[in-house]
């Protein structure tokens, strides 16, 4: 039997960059070469699509290793070496459209997770991994999200957005509003950004402004919601119409959130899989799950996060993430392994249900 062709799109322009980078060499590495042939398609940082050549010497460079002994600066400096040495490269869309069968997304963030390359396939009539336009573009919106959530019955933290260019206009307004509606701590967060870019846990008035200028430059709408004392419980889910979700898994952040840092650099958190609940939790974390993806319209595979609140066991959303990381740090994997689907087959079935969507 012919091998089915598979494009391993990862990269892109969001600053997750890196972390794609490093999930694509994790799946590479995963994929059955005896079902697959993989062409990897690297997307360099200033949006240009690049060929097999450069793809596989970006993917052949060991990223995380970069990040824990230098810095994020010195793996995208290194990256961005690779690209220039293949400046002069034109990448064939022709070509791409009429070989490749099905591209398994490893986008994380912007442009990537966000249902615009999702439009671009469709349009290309190739089918993808994961989440379709509409569910991919709700996830990544974190307000929009909490609206679809609560809709379905799922609880989500008091929260406001704040459109970009209306703080900047009007800091002080905007801080003044914030400190009125809400008791300290609060999070400020980019609505549209994962892997805890740009976000900040603010105690009082004075780490307000700083907090929204990180944000708001990140970000055209930024979220601000009150802070959830509780434990952290993820999600991962698999599927279309029928789709099952993970024992759940518990993270106990290195530093006072689970940020960049803790995830992708000190890797200091502590992860308990399956997660120390009850039961009862676990199995009301898993419908909760279910209900979240299914309200997002979501396909495929998404990682979604709680909070289980101290003192009331409530269960309150915290956000879905459509292309959740596949690096060797990545709950995602490791929940779905804990749940009886290892790596290779995970990747095997999240090929099989892109196609199957498709017909």
């Amino acid at each position: 039997m012919p091998r089915r062709t598979v494009a391993l799109i990862f990269g892109g322009k969001s600053p997750e960059h890196e972390i794609s980078v490093i999930s694509a060499r994790a799946v590479a590495a995963q994929i059955d070469p005896q079902e697959y042939a993989v062409t990897p398609l690297y997307i360099s940082h200033d949006g240009r699509w690049h060929g097999e050549e450069c793809s596989r010497k970006v993917i052949g460079t060991d990223l995380a290793a970069l990040l824990r002994s230098g810095t994020p600066d010195s793996a995208r400096a290194r990256l961005q070496e690779i690209a220039e040495e293949f400046a002069d490269e034109r990448f064939d869309f022709t070509a791409f459209q009429e070989n490749t069968e099905v591209a398994f997304l490893v986008l994380h963030g912007a442009y990537g997770e966000d249902g615009r390359i999702q439009g671009c396939l469709e349009t290309f009539g190739i089918p993808y991994t994961g989440c379709g336009v509409t569910a991919s573009a709700l996830a990544m919106d974190k307000a929009l999200t909490k609206i679809c959530a609560m809709a379905a019955g799922v609880e989500v933290a008091e929260f406001m957005t704040i459109l970009s260019a209306d703080y900047f206009r009007d800091p002080a307004k905007a801080c003044d509003t914030i400190a009125a509606k809400f008791a300290w701590p609060v999070f400020v967060k980019p609505a549209n950004l994962g892997s805890s870019v740009g976000i900040s846990k603010v105690h009082n008035n004075a780490e307000l402004r700083p907090a929204l200028d990180a944000a708001c430059g990140l970000d055209s709408k930024v979220l601000v919601e009150t802070s959830i004392s509780g434990r952290e419980i993820e999600v991962a889910v698999l599927g279309n119409e029928d789709p099952l979700a993970s024992l759940p898994g518990e993270i106990v952040p290195g530093s006072e959130f689970y940020d960049f840092e803790d995830k992708y650099i000190r890797n200091a958190a502590q992860l308990f899989i399956p997660a120390r609940l009850s039961d009862a939790e676990s199995s009301a974390i898993r419908e909760s799950a279910l209900a979240v993806f299914r309200a997002i319209g979501g396909s495929g595979l998404s990682r979604i996060d709680f909070f289980l609140e101290n003192g009331t066991g409530r269960i309150v959303l915290n956000e879905v993430n459509t292309i959740p990381g596949f690096t060797d740090v990545s709950m995602y994997p490791m929940m779905m392994a804990a749940s009886g689907i290892e790596f290779q087959e995970l990747v095997d079935r999240l090929i099989r249900l892109a196609l199957e969507r498709k017909s």
